[in-house]
């Protein structure tokens, strides 16, 4: 048998028998370790994006605890290094600008640091694809541990979906149905613990996509925060990851095509959100894997939305949970999946599946009884989109699949909140909303714009819905007629930058077009009149982030990321 000093990475800090060995050993035992605890010992880095201010993680200190009783158990050492935490909502302008730096420094902290692999504690919409990306180019063995959804909360005897319901509930209160104390009051009910939303939101839909690809013990992306299933998955994590690596299954040794394809048959049963176009295009690409928007668009015409769960649907994912959780909605769909793919266990997607039966067929629908006839995802291309854009059917307006009306422009999203309200604003039910300004450079950091508002005097007349286009991401809690990831982005030249208010848009989701009823003429007249607007930041990251960020179609990731040259391992001298 191979001894552990030729195995194990870390040995070349511990077991190094020089001045830097001696140092290594010594720093450890400086903090109360005792050298039999880590020496020969595979070291596991707990990887862990909690932070005060992201509800989303305020447990995952504790259950960096349970996967460090996991760790101690299978005979490994535990190391807990804290990472970029990117909770939604709070970080500006948009933590999309910052998934790219979560997943250098997942990249960076296992490449400099004596550990042999990892566990990864995150959820939140960017922190499940960051870590994983990251994890992915540093291929040491690795295994992502989900956050977990809240807990259910009501209102006057309604469920309420976290994301889902605010802007139900705000665009009831701009359209004064709603009084100031009863938002108030909705503040305190809405999200009722810890754990991410509990809808189909951007977080369930990548956890349900990592799990799904095998990355994640099996169904762990269906246990909701609050059960005590939670921790013991955590713990399992812990011991699951020792045993990778003694294996030495790294991502890229049991990774395929075919665990992409299943990650995608996921993401569309689900109905997930259209945020993760963006991120499963990056994080394949990240394993070595060529898949884009039209790998996408093949599978989303075949594969119908079975999660009867907010936003298309009307539960919510502790619902998900009792039904059956993940394996049982993927058994639904075992025609289109790649049953011989492995997850980190070793079992095959053939296997989780054999056994996995919906317990609940209203909430997990079977093929024959979708919740929507129409996809989950649907790509676009024309004119105003040549590189594509994206639009979720399933959570859109029926009557607003094919519609032709006007456009009214906003060059910024400063300018549409300061109009929007307006009473003389020029805008009707069949006018077509354009945001621009609002993708990866434009913004920058494409953040979750896409869902312009609606007029106030519109929502006083009972409008709730218009086709609305820009090139911002939306939050996968939401719905309507949004047409999202326009690109290429209006900033650097794309059509959105020359579409004028009055302009005539086209929507045909079936045709899967996007249309500008300008001539190919005027719009060449127009780019020449068109400048390149100023860049938003001259210096730090946010300069770095323009230089290099590719665009929505190629998954937002660095281009000097998206590379697969080598990396080598740090000198130890």
């Amino acid at each position: 048998m191979t001894s552990p000093k030729k195995l194990l990475r870390s040995a070349r800090w511990f077991s190094d028998t020089g001045v830097r060995g001696f140092a290594h050993r010594q720093r450890l035992q400086q903090v109360g370790y005792r050298r039999e605890e880590f020496m020969d010992k595979p070291v596991v880095a707990i990887i862990n994006t909690w932070s005060d201010i992201s509800p989303c993680h305020q447990h995952l200190r504790d259950r960096a605890e349970a996967v460090k009783r996991g760790v101690w158990a299978a005979g490994g050492f535990p190391l807990e290094l804290p990472a970029l935490s990117l909770g939604e909502v709070m970080v500006k302008p948009t933590t999309m600008m910052y998934r790219n730096l979560l997943a250098m420094e997942a990249e960076e902290l296992l490449r400099s640091h004596p550990v042999d692999g990892a566990v990864l504690l995150g959820g939140c919409d960017k922190t499940g694809p960051g870590l994983v990306m990251g994890a992915l180019s540093m291929n040491l063995p690795a295994i992502f541990c989900p956050a977990g959804f809240m807990a259910s909360g009501q209102h006057k005897g309604q469920r309420v979906g976290a994301g889902t319901h605010t802007r139900t509930f705000w665009d009831d209160y701009r359209a004064k149905k709603i009084t100031e104390s009863e938002m108030v009051h909705l503040e305190t009910v809405m999200t009722r613990s810890i754990g991410t939303c509990n809808t189909v939101g951007t977080a369930t839909t990548m956890t349900s996509i990592i799990d799904a690809m095998g990355l994640s013990l099996p169904g762990a992306s269906s246990i909701p925060a609050v059960d005590g299933g939670h921790p013991r998955m955590a713990s399992e994590c812990g011991s699951r990851i020792v045993q990778m690596i003694r294996e030495d299954r790294t991502p890229r040794s049991f990774l395929t095509p075919g665990s992409i394809q299943n990650a995608a048959v996921a993401y569309l049963a689900l109905g997930g959100s259209t945020n993760a176009a963006v991120h499963l295009v990056a994080m394949a690409r990240r394993a070595g894997f060529s898949f884009g928007l039209d790998d996408l668009e093949k599978l989303a015409r075949k594969i119908p939305v079975l999660a009867n769960v907010f936003p298309a649907g009307r539960y919510l994912m502790d619902d998900f949970f009792f039904a059956g959780g993940l394996h049982a909605l993927l058994s639904e769909v075992k025609e289109h999946l790649d049953l011989s793919a492995t997850s980190c266990t070793g079992q095959t997607m053939g296997d989780l599946c054999k056994d996995a039966k919906a317990v609940d067929t209203d909430v997990i629908r079977a093929q024959n009884n979708p919740i929507s006839k129409i996809p989950g995802l649907a790509v676009l291309r024309g004119n105003l989109a040549p590189d594509g854009c994206v639009i979720k059917p399933s959570a859109a307006s029926a009557e607003l699949m094919k519609h032709t009306g006007p456009a009214l422009v906003f060059d910024s999203m400063a300018e549409l909140m300061a109009k929007i309200d307006a009473p003389e604003l020029d805008v009707t039910a069949n006018t077509v909303l354009v945001l621009r300004s609002a993708g990866p450079q434009g913004a920058p950091g494409m953040p979750e714009w896409g869902a312009l508002p609606i007029p106030k005097k519109l929502l006083e007349a009972g409008i709730r819905d218009m086709v609305r286009i820009s090139d911002a991401r939306m939050s996968g809690t939401h719905g309507g007629t949004c047409v999202l990831h326009v690109a290429p982005e209006s900033h650097v030249g794309g059509p959105l930058a020359l579409v004028r208010t009055g302009d005539t848009v086209s929507l045909d989701v079936a045709a899967r077009s996007l249309t500008l009823h300008v001539s190919d003429e005027e719009l060449v007249e127009r780019k020449k009149a068109w400048t390149p607007p100023p860049p938003a930041y001259e210096r730090g990251y946010g300069s770095m982030f323009l230089q290099h960020i590719q665009q929505a179609n190629d998954g937002c990731d660095f281009d000097f990321l998206a590379k697969h040259a080598a990396n080598p391992e740090p000198p130890i001298f």
